[in-house]
């Protein structure tokens, strides 16, 4: 079906599917300060103004484009938790989603970028304390938060080798009791 017959909102679905996508790609190659709009447009191929109009600001753009999505709510045991941490290693250490390489790459160099990001780990903190059974939950879910973006970070960003040339398998077994103990209400 050619773009022309399509009903008018799903041609805007695509629009703005095309923007995020080329916005992902650029923030994650260039970080936020280097990505323009024009960039943005060119490689989603509109009009600048286009980009604007569907977004308002490039801030909010990366806003959208960062999005990612939210781990489980509450009501996992230790080991369910431990084992789907384990198990988004698949994504840390594989093809990691654009908007996740994007956050990453400018929250250390943007204020806004860090704060969404901030904000999206406080998320994430959030729910996996709602599991941990003890008094420092958020601390323990701070820390496994933590531990595994240093993966991500180490293998995406800085692509140490020690953890490239080990596999995804060989990573989770050498965390998995460290992710164990953090879950533990007796661990002191």
């Amino acid at each position: 079906m050619s773009e022309r017959v399509l009903p008018r909102a799903e041609r805007r679905r695509r629009t703005e599917g095309r923007i995020l996508d080329a916005a992902r790609t650029l923030f994650a190659e260039l970080g936020f300060e280097r990505t323009t709009i024009r960039a943005v447009a060119r490689a989603a191929e509109v009009d600048p103004a286009l980009v604007m109009q569907y977004f308002g600001s490039k801030q909010e753009l990366f806003n959208q484009a960062v999005r990612v999505a939210p781990v489980p709510g509450a009501g996992l045991d230790a080991n369910e938790l431990v084992e789907y941490l384990l198990g988004t290693l698949t994504m840390k250490i594989g093809e990691l989603p654009q908007g996740s390489l994007a956050m990453m790459r400018s929250m250390l160099t943007h204020p806004e970028a860090a704060a969404a990001a901030r904000e999206l780990l406080g998320r994430q903190i959030d729910r996996l304390a709602d599991s941990i059974p003890s008094e420092d939950a958020r601390l323990r879910a701070a820390l496994m938060t933590m531990i595994m973006l240093g993966v991500t970070v180490g293998h995406q960003l800085l692509e140490l080798d020690d953890l490239r040339e080990v596999s995804q398998e060989e990573i989770a077994r050498v965390l998995r009791p460290s992710l164990r103990a953090l879950t533990g209400p007796e661990v002191s």
